[in-house]
């Protein structure tokens, strides 16, 4: 006998079927899924893991509206450079929008302490083949002398339009692949220095506030992490790395602020800083210092006014807190100088007991990296000299 199905019925009879369907075709592939976590291995599932929890872990902000005050309330300010300008429109502006963020980057701010150096590199939304060489090289995620050494790169955003959504849509490829980017929603340029700086340091206060000690660098640097870490298991604070004041690097002291010309990359006008010297601070190509001082940075920071050139800010920020930054002849931030012509100035030898030079190229880092490491390079005690 044939039955003639209404269409109401007809309806909910394909829709339960449809719904039958789809609810296997997703029981698949959560399987799927499953089955490539453990075929992927630990390492790759838990850097997609990391990307997964690349959400902000901080407050959202509001879009940070610019003083116009200042065009009014400051002398000569029509006469300034236009960055100069921009800097004191927005420096007040502390909070914004955190775009990608690895909060568990040291395991939690609970389990931070098991972190002894955090590679903290500043770099600029397009200079990929620098974070990809670092990231093969010295700045390899690793344990080195049974120490954890983890990295993270810091960016804002740059460009405009199109070329800003690639630029943006590059970070997120990294970050998918490596959970290493730290990103902000503002503009990236060199007087934010001290503004990205400043924004890992609050980042750094609620994720990793037990890491021991921080490589703080650009991304052009050569950094001999291996000797870092023996360095730093020196100190005699090695063990309470969190607690006790550490800052090293290449020392400047009784630094004249650039006043002429307005061109300099550097200048400085009175509208920002009345005194005509700085503080002693180290050079901000790289420096070492300790979870400790960086928390003290950090609290300082909150109530001094920020300064176009992030170095000289740290040092700012040291003197209020009644610290001194010190000098390491391993730290060369203007470069190596060798005695003579004949002598390969990327000899890698020159670079075996150093810590860090600035002024590294990609392809630069990757070959002196290897050529350092390379346990069948013979270096001679009198071959060369610094």
């Amino acid at each position: 006998m044939r039955i003639k199905l209404s269409r109401t019925v007809e309806r909910t009879f394909f829709m339960l079927v449809g719904v039958a369907v789809a609810l296997s075709v997703v029981i698949l592939l959560r399987q799927s899924h499953r089955t490539n976590d453990v075929v992927m291995g630990e390492e790759t599932a838990g850097r997609i893991k990391a990307a997964k929890q690349s959400t902000p872990s901080a407050p959202s902000w509001p879009p940070c509206q610019r003083n116009t005050s200042m065009a009014h309330n400051v002398t000569g300010f029509s006469s300034l450079p236009a960055q100069i300008q921009d800097h004191l429109y927005y420096r007040h502006c502390r909070h914004f929008r955190p775009m990608l963020d690895v909060p568990d980057k040291c395991g939690g701010a609970e389990r931070s302490e098991d972190v002894f150096l955090l590679l903290v590199i500043k770099s600029f939304p397009g200079n990929y083949e620098r974070r990809e060489a670092l990231r093969k090289t010295w700045g390899e995620e690793r344990l080195e002398s049974g120490k954890h050494i983890r990295r993270v790169f810091l960016v804002g955003t740059a460009g405009s339009g199109f070329e800003r959504q690639r630029l943006n849509e590059l970070l997120g490829m990294e970050q998918h692949e490596h959970g290493d980017i730290l990103q902000w929603d503002f503009n990236d340029s060199f007087f934010n220095l001290t503004l990205k700086q400043v924004l890992f340091l609050e980042w750094m206060d609620r994720n990793c506030p037990h890491v021991h000690f921080l490589l703080n660098g650009d991304d052009d640097i050569f950094a001999n992490t291996d000797n870092m870490v023996e360095y730093l298991l020196s100190t005699v604070n090695a063990k309470e790395g969190n607690s006790e004041h550490l800052f090293v690097g290449y020392l400047n002291i009784g630094m004249i602020v650039i006043r002429d010309p307005p061109s300099s990359k550097y200048f400085v006008p009175v509208q920002v800083q009345e005194s005509d010297s700085y503080p002693p601070y180290c050079g901000g190509g790289g420096y070492l210092l300790s979870g400790y001082t960086a928390s003290v940075i950090y609290n300082m920071s909150k109530n001094i006014t920020l300064h176009p050139i992030d170095d000289v800010y740290m040092g700012i920020c040291l003197a209020k807190a009644g610290l001194k930054p010190a000098h390491h002849m391993g730290v060369m931030t203007f470069g190596l100088t060798v005695s003579s012509i004949k002598i390969d100035p990327y000899h890698p030898c020159l670079y075996r007991e150093i810590l860090l030079v600035h002024r590294f190229m990609p392809l630069q880092n990757y070959v002196m990296w290897h050529k350092v490491i390379d346990p069948n390079i013979k270096c001679g005690p009198s071959d060369f000299t610094l």
